[in-house]
């Protein structure tokens, strides 16, 4: 084992990921530190670390991409465009994607058929048969690399749960290029937003110190949370204020 994996691994641990966890990973790659094939050590590391019976998923959004006048999305070839870390890992050997024309999720690992498998049943980017939505079922974790955390998309599955008035914006036809060659025509209903930015930092305020933990892994300023807490206390709130978790945009 390398350097870069055993401070992963300590790294890790200290933030109470454990092996065979399912873990979702925000990221940004830059703020991990500078090193040679600092991508793959890491997914690498990570893999090694969670062991067989783990899942490793990451989002591979692609909504600046895919849209309503590029509306195609390829399974194989769309890139994401939420971090080097996510990019890389979308090629990444074994790896599999979940179905979605601007917020599909790639995994890898025991759980990843479960998580990723009926994506394409959604008509909204995180719907109830997301990955985002069905970490919480497998007791899984959602993970912050670097890159802070008022931009959280398993929050938006827990708002599409609730629906509060700024969330969904126009619908869009799009055309779905598979891996196996099938091509599909879906009209998806996108997030809105329009007026308001996101504050998902705001559940450091409701969750339990239980339910997170924060600290390093190797230069980034990192976060692990539940992704039950996050689910049954970012609901709780919402019915309380359907606008808790955003601020006016200035």
């Amino acid at each position: 084992m390398d350097q870069i994996s055993k401070r992963l691994s300590t790294d890790l641990y200290r933030l109470g990921v454990r092996k065979g966890d399912h873990l979702l990973i925000h990221s940004s790659l830059n703020a991990l530190g500078r090193f040679p094939d600092r991508a793959e050590k890491i997914v690498k590391g990570v893999l090694d670390y969670l062991g067989d019976e783990g899942t490793l998923l990451m989002p591979s959004l692609s909504y600046k991409t895919v849209h309503k006048t590029q509306p195609v999305f390829n399974e194989l070839t769309t890139a994401s465009c939420v971090g080097g870390l996510t990019e890389f890992f979308r090629t990444y050997p074994g790896v599999k994607r979940s179905i979605h024309p601007t917020h599909s999720v790639c995994g890898l690992g025991a759980k990843a058929a479960f998580l990723l498998n009926d994506h394409l049943k959604d008509e909204t980017p995180c719907g109830p048969y997301s990955p985002f939505a069905k970490l919480p079922l497998v007791k899984g974790k959602v993970m912050f690399l670097g890159c802070g955390t008022r931009p959280n998309t398993s929050m938006h599955a827990v708002e599409e749960k609730f629906v509060p008035p700024y969330l969904f914006g126009e619908k869009v036809d799009h055309e779905l290029q598979l891996s196996n060659g099938e091509t599909l025509k879906k009209t998806y209903q996108r997030h809105g937003f329009k007026g308001y930015e996101q504050r998902y930092d705001r559940l450091f305020n409701i969750l339990d110190l239980g339910d997170y933990r924060t600290g390093n892994v190797l230069e980034a300023k990192s976060v692990v949370m539940d992704a039950r807490a996050i689910w049954e206390k970012g609901i709780q709130y919402l019915q309380q204020d359907p606008f808790y978790f955003v601020d006016k945009a200035n």
